[in-house]
């Protein structure tokens, strides 16, 4: 996967100023990063139930202790 540099980011930026104009970006930013936040809580949550779910496998599948 090829690397971005800084002026390879100067000149998306200046696209994106030119397309959206300088008053959107804070709008832009402010909503990249609520879906960022709400990806990783929903990755954290899909891997919490995963852990939970293999766990009461785990349980399930210890033989019984009949003495």
């Amino acid at each position: 996967m090829p690397q971005l540099g800084w002026q390879e980011l100067l000149i998306v930026l200046f696209i994106v100023i030119v397309i959206f104009g300088a008053g959107k970006l804070p709008e832009i930013g402010r909503g990249l990063g609520q879906s960022i936040r709400e990806f990783r809580q929903a990755a954290r949550e899909a891997q919490e139930a995963q852990r939970a779910e293999q766990a009461q496998q785990a349980q399930s599948n210890l033989p019984d202790k009949t003495a």
